[in-house]
């Protein structure tokens, strides 16, 4: 089954930057999905990126032109460049297969990221 574990996350400041890790195992699939979620207090998990491989991410508009998705096929990992990051982009960040679990894997512990003055 399919395992990610994020790390990375923390305490910065409006308009800052976070670099987030996603490390895959689990699994021997040659081209699948990869996205990014963000669980914000009191609001239901959503996706805000994703990139199949040898194609271009895709953004939701919430975090287009701030925040970038690249991987490294050798580490099996995934990161999320953050860039002015803005309060609203505080929350629990996952990554998992887009579709989520489409590789017989579960959501993960998440990393915590919190921007605020």
């Amino acid at each position: 089954q399919a395992q990610f574990v994020e790390s990375g996350g923390g305490l910065a400041q409006p308009g800052g930057s976070l670099t987030l890790s996603c490390t895959a195992s689990g699994f021997s699939a040659d081209r699948y999905t990869i996205g990014w979620f963000r669980q914000a207090p009191g609001e239901m998990r959503v996706g805000v990126g994703c990139i199949y491989s040898g194609n271009d991410p895709y953004y939701t508009d919430s975090v287009k032109g701030r925040f970038t998705i690249s991987t490294d096929n050798a580490k099996r990992t995934v990161y999320l460049q953050m860039d002015s990051l803005k309060p609203e982009d505080t929350g629990v960040y996952y990554c998992n297969t887009f579709p989520p679990n489409g590789l017989g894997g579960s959501w993960g512990q998440g990393t915590q990221v919190t921007v605020s003055s």
